[in-house]
């Protein structure tokens, strides 16, 4: 049977001008598919054995390539955006016809140029499109730690959960809401401390390192941004929290902490609301 969206082995059964058919029997029947001339492999003959992907071309039809595509059906990957039109975005996945992105299946507006991550679907018409949705797709198997270093792509924000981390591109992860104090974007890599490993296998994250040592390099960040602006900064940790997070991106906690820690350096000075570099 043939299965659109998968890598299959398939025999030669007929050879023709234009390309050659391929069976998964080695009888020629009804369930030929083509596989195009350009595409076969030299001294290719009848009875060999050929490994290829299985799509519909843009004429609809179904068709073989020899070309490996960036995923298939059931898996995970970054793909970028080529193009936007009125029926959604186009992605490179590394065959000829582009992989359509449809409306309904984008968690944010996407932009041409950027990466995305998505997974492959069967439409209703048995076409292949790409979906953002891909929570259900993700696994909790990897062998991870506490307090490990990992890199992950967002690819989802919930109001109530925090910010959805596919940890190396395939695995379960979230940046609680808690953990959220700077701008962060769908299809932006991150790079995180793994907080806790669930007994599910799935990851909590932070992009904060553990407190002790955030504190220093949010000191040390606090301290430059003073001294880029000639040595004064109109506010203190009294501050509205909105306005410490838009000028540092740091909870108002987060810059106490860091405030103290200037203050016991003797590195600052506080007064009439401002904060002073000694």
């Amino acid at each position: 049977m043939l299965e659109i969206g998968k890598l299959q082995t398939l025999n030669v059964v007929k050879i023709v001008d234009f390309g050659i058919y391929l069976n998964e029997t080695r009888q020629s029947d009804q369930n030929n598919v083509l596989l195009p001339m350009k595409q076969v492999p030299k001294d290719t003959k009848i009875g060999d054995a050929l490994e290829v992907f299985i799509y519909k071309d843009s004429s609809d039809r179904i068709i073989a390539t020899t070309n490996t595509p960036a995923l298939t059906i059931g898996e995970i990957a970054p793909l970028k955006v080529k193009e936007v039109t009125n029926i959604g975005a186009f992605l490179d996945w590394g065959l000829e016809k582009d992989l359509l992105l449809p409306f309904k299946e984008q968690t944010t507006k996407v932009e041409v140029g950027q990466e995305y991550l998505v997974s492959l679907y069967l439409d209703k018409s048995k076409r292949l499109c790409a979906t953002m949705k891909i929570y259900h797709h993700l696994r909790h198997d990897g062998d991870f730690k506490e307090n490990q270093h990992v890199t992950g792509r967002i690819y989802e924000f919930s109001d109530n959960f925090g910010v959805f981390v596919a940890v190396e591109d395939q695995y379960h992860g979230l940046i609680p809401k808690k953990e959220v104090h700077q701008k962060l974007k769908i299809g932006q890599v991150v790079k995180a401390r793994i907080v806790s490993v669930r007994s599910d296998g799935k990851l909590d994250l932070s992009l904060q390192e553990k407190a002790y040592i955030q504190m220093d390099k949010d000191a040390k960040m606090i301290m430059d941004r003073i001294e880029e602006i000639g040595g004064r900064l109109p506010f203190t940790d009294k501050a509205n929290p909105e306005l410490i997070k838009k000028e540092f991106g740091l909870s108002k906690n987060a810059f106490k902490r860091a405030v103290g820690r200037l203050l016991k350096q003797d590195k600052i000075t506080i007064k009439d609301d401002s904060i002073f570099i000694k």
